[in-house]
């Protein structure tokens, strides 16, 4: 029998990447499969913290065994700026990919330095333990949108030893050198040993 656990998400983008990178390594349920529905904070300043609040909050009010990831996008030149901040990265209400986009390219004006990372890091809760594993892909930021795939950042992030964007990429090719890719691959790594 295939081995479950429960993703800390309900992004829809998140499940499809994170299911088509583990293929038959496990079978990933959402928050919706186990009903919640509530919007689990997110307030640490790290993105360690806040996969592990993620993955926390599940344990304790739905009692699965679970994993979390926080993501963010680390530009040099901005100090690492949006980092953990990245979903929420302009003003306003909500997650609005365009809004902080936006911003970012306009922070980026006239700035020569566009190099930049992306991070994920992804907390598990396992038979009453703690583990994190995280991924990295470095790469630039271009001067404008590229690509109508992917989601988030990815119409205006170019990975080291690519010429085209994250939204230009089919999705095999993207989690093959992705942040997330790098990551989950880490926690099959991880769950494989324990």
């Amino acid at each position: 029998m295939m081995r479950e656990i429960v993703f800390s998400t309900n992004n829809v983008h998140k499940l499809a990447e994170m299911q088509a990178i583990v293929g038959d390594s496990f079978r990933i349920r959402s928050l919706a499969d186990i009903g919640c529905h509530e919007d689990i904070p997110e307030t640490a300043d790290t993105l360690e913290g806040n996969a592990l609040m993620k993955a926390r909050y599940v344990k304790k009010h739905y009692g699965y065994d679970c994993f979390a990831d926080d993501t963010g996008l680390e530009v040099n030149a901005l100090g690492g700026a949006p980092g953990v901040r990245s979903a929420r990265y302009a003003p306003g209400e909500g997650h609005d990919a365009e809004a902080n986009t936006r911003l970012l390219l306009l922070n980026l004006e006239g700035v020569e330095d566009r190099t930049a990372r992306f991070r994920t890091v992804i907390a598990l809760i396992l038979d009453g333990k703690e583990y994190t594993v995280d991924g990295i892909v470095n790469g630039v930021i271009t001067r404008e949108k590229a690509g109508v795939g992917g989601f988030g950042y990815d119409p205006v992030f170019c990975p080291d030893g690519f010429d085209v964007t994250f939204a230009e990429m089919d999705s095999d090719s993207k989690n093959a050198v992705s942040h997330r890719g790098n990551a989950t691959r880490n926690l099959i790594k991880l769950l494989s040993s324990i």
